[in-house]
């Protein structure tokens, strides 16, 4: 059977037109079909129907020969309709016996296909379920600072750097995960020797500079955690991470080996925390333990408390961990021993953290730090902080101002964050600073501060900090 204009423009409309059912054009099918054709009708009807679809494009092109699967198609389509619906019932049942055979190899295709779309579906969802399994995100930063010691006029240049934060998520089932962060800092080579890139720290020897501090920051990875979570019950941390308490990390805000949990209070929306940390300063033997409560406590108000114990008594003196020579103990069947040197004398053994944030309107957020410790000499520290909205690396053109205040004693925390030494302890001053999103995935940030360093000791010094950074987000 040979078959052109389009199969006689689908065998006349399936024998003749819908067996007398009414047909009303409404939105063109085909935009090749002139509303004025003869077929017009019925051709609208019968693609609204599924019966026909034409070439994909909208077009019908009514002048191409078909082939005797697409009218096989079409008829086997218009029978599972019922029939009658499109045509005389007869003729249709003769076109279907006519292109029997093509029907059933399109059957049997048809068959085919569902079962590879099937196993396609389950393909795609198991690797996309390994693919959700590995997350790497973080950022680069290039910093520069210009960090004045107005009293002597000295200007430390060792926080000019390129640095980079990457991060990863290794989901091990529905409630753990393992996580890890590697820090890399790399300074701005001005002219001093770089001997200190390779991530070790030469203290007291003439080639160190400053360059590297804080577990290296040589690029392979620091910290490695695993968190568990399971909805209802709350979550905990185990490894080696950053961990804070407060909102301003005022009290710790440190690396830390150890472990913290969190488990919803119920009828309310706090959370209770239990902790105990280990310090991974050279040498420092410390460690911290205790329990913290978060969260909104009424419409507009979020609080932030925690108490935390050292394991060294006030007056202790800290084991350095440096060995300073070997000896025989008499009192142990003379075994070789090491003897250790002395560290500094612990000044305090407790401390505590009261924090507390509200919003004043839709656009400004502020937020209050009171820590305290057991020491005798500048025990507490305070640090307050106004944010007018804030920028979002996700949206160009958002932007946020923020003004804060500090009082950090030199004693009023336990292990606090110096926030890239712009914040250490034994510091009481103002910061002003602003964050825009110039593009997406990119924050700038540029802030400064006037500081008094050791204020109230012999070694008081003015400070004038200006600071500009860019980071990039990937």
């Amino acid at each position: 059977m040979d078959l052109n204009k389009k199969a006689l423009v689908v065998l006349a409309a399936v024998t003749l037109g819908t067996a007398g059912t009414a047909l009303a054009a409404s939105a063109d099918s085909f935009s090749d079909v002139p509303k004025d054709h003869w077929s017009y009708e019925a051709l609208d009807y019968l693609a609204k129907e599924g019966v026909i679809e034409g070439m994909g494009n909208s077009t019908f092109e009514g002048g191409r020969t078909m082939t005797r699967y697409e009218v096989a198609s079409i008829v086997a389509k218009a029978m599972q309709k019922g029939g009658s619906n499109f045509g005389d019932k007869t003729v249709l049942e003769k076109l279907h016996a006519e292109y029997a055979d093509e029907i059933n190899v399109l059957q049997q295709q048809v068959a085919k296909n569902t079962k590879q779309i099937e196993q396609n579906t389950k393909d795609i969802q198991e690797n996309k379920e390994k693919i959700d399994r590995v997350k790497l995100y973080g950022f680069m930063r290039t910093q520069y600072d210009y960090d004045k010691d107005t009293t002597s006029g000295t200007i430390d240049k060792q926080t000019n750097r390129f640095y980079m934060d990457l991060r990863g998520d290794f989901k091990v089932n529905d409630y753990w995960t393992v996580k890890f962060q590697s820090e890399t800092n790399r300074h701005y080579n001005d002219g001093h020797r770089r001997a200190n890139e390779g991530g070790i720290n030469n203290y007291g020897k003439d080639n160190y500079t400053g360059q590297k501090t804080w577990s290296g920051h040589d690029g392979n990875m620091q910290r490695i955690w695993v968190e568990g979570k399971k909805d209802g019950l709350g979550w905990i941390n185990i490894g080696r991470a950053w961990r804070g308490l407060g909102f301003q990390n005022v009290l710790v805000g440190n690396e830390t080996d150890g472990l913290q949990f969190g488990v919803p209070i119920k009828g309310t929306n706090l959370t209770a925390s239990g902790f105990w940390f280990a310090s991974t300063g050279d040498g420092n033997k410390e460690s911290l333990y205790g329990a913290a409560i978060w969260g909104p406590v009424a419409k507009n108000l979020d609080i932030n408390l925690a108490y935390a114990k050292s394991s060294l008594d006030k007056g202790e003196i800290n084991n350095s961990g440096n060995i300073d020579y070997y000896y025989a103990d008499s009192n142990d069947k003379y075994k070789i021993k090491p003897k250790y040197g002395y560290g500094e004398k612990n000044l305090r053994s407790y401390g505590y953290v009261l924090s507390m944030s509200t919003n004043i309107n839709k656009d400004l957020r502020f937020i209050a730090d009171y820590a305290k410790t057991d020491a005798d000499f500048q025990n507490n520290s305070i640090a307050l902080r106004l944010n007018y909205k804030d920028a979002d690396y996700k949206k160009p053109g958002s932007y946020g101002l923020y003004l804060r205040y500090i009082k950090y004693g030199k004693n009023g925390w336990l292990a606090g964050d110096d926030e890239w030494n712009s914040t250490w302890y034994g510091t009481k001053g103002w910061i002003a600073g602003v964050r825009y999103a110039p593009w997406k995935n990119i924050i700038w940030e540029t802030m400064y501060s006037k500081q008094k360093r050791h204020w109230s000791t012999s070694d008081e010094y003015d400070r004038n900090l200006f600071r500009t950074e860019l980071d990039f987000h990937f």
